[in-house]
């Protein structure tokens, strides 16, 4: 079996195909079922986010990568080849480092953002109750939820709230003067929209609307803030009292409009909104974009603000990246020890069974009246006799065809003299 990571990222795709490759979350399901049946994956997760789609599977052979591939360009109509420019394949080992280091924060927008670890443990949990999480790729996920979680307690990689959110609110802030003064309206109710709640909540604003598809989630959310909750169907009518937006859903088309937005600046007489679109697909018409007074944002204009904040953890990202290495050694030695478990149960079943018979043989020649000393000689030569017979058979064989690699890994299975053996590591 060959471990596979296939995907795009904020590094290596623009938001415009990122949104097109994007996942719905109620089409994880049937994706992951139509990977298995097209690539011939035997397991498969789907991780979906605002900066990055990548998907984790286990295949069979060469031909895994590849098809995996074809199948994710054909699953959203894209050209293979375009795809194929801006994505990256790891496998194996490298395949468990680059998951360890996405669940560890340090292949993300925000170096060492903490979200990005909860979203990993949402894929994994999906594909799990779905069925299509095995042995193989089940034990790499724990894995590596075991690794970030060492590095965040042995390294300062979330200190100092740097994220999506923080980065929205940092540059609202260079927006407007006084956000108390300030009214904002989020769209959606998810993590990073509560975050950005308290970002803001912290900064100052008091005004706070939550729109939300589910009402209830966006009445939970609001009343924490001690804010207003609304349905996405109200957003036209709070929007001229509106200053700040913030869009964060899971939403496949765009929830607000060129046309909404030109009507509430009407009434607003023109004065400024500043808007984040933090949502891949996006939220918001990027034709908002082109209107006066409308200052808008997708994630993709935040890097500046997030470099400037992130330096800070660049120091403990490398000691991260230490502690991810080890994890990927470790995890890679214990899929090579598992190589190994069906022929030394084999092999101690072999030597049980030389045993039974031996015993069983011994027994009678004492039930026979024999003298105990001369049964036991006689059962630990038999025993050695039986145990040894084939493996010598077979190394006489080797060593007439001029094989001698059978030779020195019998000196070194058994520790024998004559061979400089590799000190063991700790």
């Amino acid at each position: 079996m060959t471990l596979l990571a296939l995907g795009i990222n904020h590094k290596t795709a623009p938001v415009e195909v990122r949104e097109r490759v994007a996942f719905a979350p109620e089409n994880l399901a049937q994706a992951m079922q139509d990977a298995c049946r097209l690539a011939g994956l035997k397991e498969v997760a789907i991780l979906s986010t605002c900066n990055r789609t990548e998907v984790y599977s286990s295949a069979e052979g060469d031909a895994g990568a590849q098809k995996l591939l074809q199948w994710l360009a054909h699953y959203h109509d894209l050209d293979v080849v375009r795809l194929s420019e801006c994505s990256y394949c790891f496998e194996d080992d490298d395949a468990a480092r680059h998951m360890m280091r996405v669940a560890s924060g340090l292949d993300s927008l925000v170096l060492g953002e903490p979200q990005i670890l909860g979203q990993l443990k949402s894929a994994y949990s999906v594909s799990q109750e779905e069925g299509f999480i095995g042995s193989e790729l089940g034990r790499l996920f724990r894995h590596a939820f075991t690794v970030a979680k060492q590095v965040r307690t042995h390294t300062a990689i979330g200190q100092n709230p740097v994220s999506v959110a923080y980065a929205a609110v940092s540059m609202a802030q260079h927006i407007f003067a006084d956000l108390s003064e300030s009214r904002a309206l989020l769209i959606g109710a998810g993590e990073t929209i509560e975050l950005v709640a308290r970002h803001l909540y912290r900064a100052g604003v008091r005004n706070l609307t939550v729109a939300n598809r589910t009402l209830g989630r966006a009445l939970d959310l609001a009343a924490l803030f001690d804010g207003k909750a609304i349905a996405l169907g109200d957003i036209p009518s709070v929007l001229p009292d509106i200053d700040i937006i913030i869009s964060s859903t899971a939403s496949q088309l765009p929830i607000l409009g060129k046309g909404a937005v030109e009507s509430a600046l009407k009434k607003r007489r023109h004065k400024p909104m500043f808007m984040v679109d933090i949502a891949v697909p996006r939220d918001i018409e990027p034709q908002v974009g082109q209107l006066d007074d409308v200052y808008l944002y997708t994630v993709d204009d935040l890097t500046e603000v997030i470099e400037e904040n992130q330096r800070g953890r660049e120091m403990a990202a490398r000691e991260a990246e230490q502690i991810i290495e080890a994890g990927a050694h470790e995890f890679m030695r214990q899929l090579r020890e598992l190589d190994v478990v069906d022929t030394v149960t084999s092999l101690r079943l072999h030597a049980h069974s030389l045993c039974e018979v031996a015993l069983e043989k011994a027994q009678r020649q004492l039930q026979a009246g024999k003298p105990p000393e001369q049964v036991l000689e006689m059962l630990a030569r038999g025993l050695t006799n039986k145990l040894l017979h084939q493996p010598t058979v077979s190394l006489r064989d080797a060593s007439a065809e001029g094989r001698n690699d059978l030779q020195k890994s019998v000196k070194e299975l058994f520790q024998l003299p004559g061979i400089d053996l590799p000190k063991q590591q700790d």
